[in-house]
């Protein structure tokens, strides 16, 4: 991961400051967003979900289209804890302690759980 500092635009919270190539989930929570992850940021439970206005990555893990394709959810949200920030995203939390009543969950590891394996999300600029 490296050190460069990008701006995530948060709707409902303003600007985050998080590292580029970190998990978007941390820096959300970070930047004072309560974003759940009741399963500890390993793609399990969908709850640390956001929508992207601007700056969706083409890529995604297989554990994260998995689990969108089994919730019926794919093509409509993305899974925060498999997310690695980048310039130009501007996310929307679709499920926060505060929205919900529950609390946020486990903490979630520095690095991506499980070991990413990638793919190319639907709809993306470089798929087939």
């Amino acid at each position: 991961m490296t050190t460069e500092t990008v701006q995530i635009r948060v709707e409902g919270y303003g600007e985050v400051t998080a590292r580029a190539g970190e998990r978007l989930v941390l820096a959300l929570e970070r930047g004072g967003v309560d974003i759940l992850h009741r399963c500890g940021g390993v793609a399990r439970c969908t709850t640390c979900r956001v929508s992207f206005q601007e700056g969706e990555p083409d890529l995604m893990t297989v554990a994260e289209h998995d689990k969108l394709t089994e919730k019926g959810l794919l093509g409509q949200a993305r899974l925060s804890c498999q997310i690695e920030c980048a310039e130009g995203m501007a996310v929307t939390p679709l499920q926060t302690a505060r929205s919900s009543g529950l609390e946020p969950g486990k903490a979630p590891a520095e690095q991506i759980e499980p070991d990413p394996e990638w793919t190319t999300r639907p709809g993306s600029s470089t798929e087939g």
